[in-house]
């Protein structure tokens, strides 16, 4: 059933492809994936459509569905993934977090990690709070770069219930890193942050050595509120 699924979906986005715009989507994200030029405004009205028609993947079917999806070579079959997995967000307990994991370190990059981390694993982790130490305790200590990002995004959204100790610490475990994705993360986090918490961030900027980069988006807010 999922097979048939998959197959009626890929048909379905393959016939509006645009090459024209698929060479510029794939110039913007530096090569590294190849388009249907489907932009995202008609990609979520034409999921709509097919939802609509064929209906929602079954919660016990969507990771076998997710995985097909990822391993598609078109972009936007990744983003139908996230859309999929992101409409039964508040069904998906800790039993996901190893497919969370996976499609975080398979086709990595922006686009994909950060919804996963903010969207996904961060609501997963705030309704399972006991699995936080062992998933985010590992993935700040490996040596994948997104791995790391996603330990530092997961609490994006937490606002008041963001466990300040937990995200300086880990900013300070790589706070040295040269990687620019890592110090985006790290003045990102602060700089959301900042909107609760804006004299425990500007505190926290001053008595740590950030990368320039870190530093500068950690206080975006800050300084705007403050001109």
């Amino acid at each position: 059933m999922a097979d048939i699924y998959i197959r009626q979906l890929v048909e379905w986005m393959n016939q509006h492809r645009n090459e024209e715009n698929a060479k510029a989507m794939k110039k913007y994200m530096r090569d590294q994936f190849d388009f249907l030029g489907i932009r995202a405004p008609q990609r979520n009205a034409l999921l709509r459509e097919f939802l609509k028609e064929h209906g929602k993947p079954r919660l016990e079917e969507l990771p076998q569905m997710v995985l097909a999806l990822w391993e598609l070579p078109e972009r936007e079959f990744q983003y139908i993934a996230l859309t999929l997995l992101e409409k039964d967000v508040k069904k998906l307990s800790d039993e996901h977090l190893p497919l969370a994991e996976t499609l975080v370190v398979t086709k990595s990059w922006w686009d994909t990690v950060d919804p996963l981390s903010t969207n996904i694993i961060g609501t997963i982790l705030k309704k399972h709070p006991k699995w936080i130490e062992h998933y985010t305790r590992k993935w700040i200590q490996s040596d994948h770069m997104w791995l790391q990002r996603t330990a530092i995004l997961f609490q994006l959204k937490y606002k008041k219930e963001t466990d300040e100790q937990l995200l300086y610490q880990y900013i300070r475990m790589c706070k040295d890193s040269r990687e620019f994705f890592i110090q985006k993360a790290i003045g990102w986090a602060l700089r959301e942050y900042s909107k609760t918490n804006p004299e425990s961030v500007i505190s926290f900027v001053e008595s740590e050595h950030l990368a320039p980069l870190s530093k500068r988006e950690a206080l975006k807010i800050i300084k705007k509120h403050e001109s």
